[in-house]
């Protein structure tokens, strides 16, 4: 689940009563039998509001400043709050770069799955102390479809001030189900988050996009509903639920989909037929042309003869020798580069097709 910083302050300030609210909640999932992780906002509101500072007038620096203060005064809260229940919390914070590398990506998934097994709640944020990018460019929705990526989680719960994704502002109801992310939607959701966050309804169908990308489904519902988490997972309509792909994506292929290209490779219809119908690995005789400078190991975007992407994969050569390679057989590739590391230049385990 993810809390945004509006349903975690008031005024400006850490609303105690809306934590212990939530915390209830968490805890009655937990003694269903059901693991929770939470991805939590409001280090820098929190910090602001102790200090009695005010976010719209501050500086890069001060911001983070207000993150380290307000990040322990949070989690003593909500270590509080779940001892009281008899259980423990562990504190997890992240960045971009922790997510991007595949290393610390599985030592991550590591940790969760430990705190999880020892029946401790973890909770998520994004180091705002030294992650100017995160503050400026970045949200808690997005922060929370990449650990809900990481550790394989069946649902997220995105919990805010808004009761669901509306179509029309004057509609009753919001939209109680979707399955694909269309530009009608994109364009409804446009915005800027509530005065104590950075996201608003756009970072929430981004972060939709990456769940139903991986197959999974996400809700987005009203915080202020009374046992919210409970009742969704009692089958309730509540809020409007995101539901992805019927075949659900392997870890290693989640890590994949959220990695930026470094570069684009071209295909001819050959190749592309036997990605996408033969399952086959891609070599370098169905390769066109390249764009872009990668190392071997980066990620590639993949193009059909018309420039559509149809996947992206982890490549074997660096752009260099790929670009001496291209269009050759296998047969080929050790007299060209003096050696031949591979047959092909991504593996079809490191690849994903759309």
């Amino acid at each position: 689940m993810k809390i945004g910083s509006s349903s975690l302050t008031e005024n400006g300030i850490i609303s105690r009563k809306k934590i212990a609210r939530l915390v209830d909640d968490v805890a009655d999932l937990r003694r269903r039998g059901y693991q929770v992780a939470i991805v939590t906002s409001g280090a820098i509101a929190t910090g602001a509001g102790t200090l009695g500072k005010n976010i719209a007038k501050s500086t890069m620096p001060e911001k983070q400043a207000f993150a380290a203060v307000g990040q322990t005064v949070l989690m003593n809260e909500y270590r509080n709050r779940f001892n009281a229940h008899g259980l423990d919390v562990g504190q997890i914070l992240l960045t971009n770069d922790d997510v991007k590398n595949r290393v610390r990506f599985l030592n991550a998934r590591h940790t969760f799955e430990e705190l999880l097994r020892m029946g401790i709640v973890p909770i998520v944020n994004e180091n705002d102390t030294v992650a100017i990018r995160e503050i400026r460019f970045g949200d808690n929705d997005m922060l929370s479809a990449h650990v809900s990526c990481m550790i394989n989680a069946d649902l997220l719960v995105i919990l805010s001030d808004v009761d669901g994704f509306y179509m029309d502002l004057r509609d009753p109801e919001p939209v109680e189900e979707i399955r694909a992310i269309t530009d009608t939607i994109l364009e409804r959701a446009g915005g800027a988050g509530s005065a104590v966050g950075t996201g608003g309804m756009i970072s929430k169908i981004r972060a939709a996009q990456i769940i139903m990308h991986f197959g999974e489904k996400m809700i987005i519902a009203s915080a202020n509903m009374p046992r919210v988490l409970n009742r969704i997972m009692d089958g309730e309509k509540i809020g409007t639920i995101f539901i992805g792909r019927e075949r659900p994506l392997a870890g290693r292929k989640r890590w994949l989909a959220l990695r930026r290209p470094s570069g684009t490779l071209a295909l001819d219809s050959g190749a592309v037929l036997a990605l996408r119908v033969g399952k086959k690995s891609l070599l370098a005789t169905g390769i066109t042309s390249l764009k872009g400078k990668f190392l071997m190991g980066d990620i590639v975007e993949l193009a059909d003869q018309n420039g559509t992407i149809i996947g992206k994969g982890i490549v074997n050569y660096e752009s260099d020798d790929l670009q001496r390679i291209i269009g050759k057989k296998s047969s080929e590739i050790k007299k060209i580069l003096g050696e031949k590391m591979f047959d092909e230049v991504i593996s079809r385990d490191d690849m994903i097709i759309y």
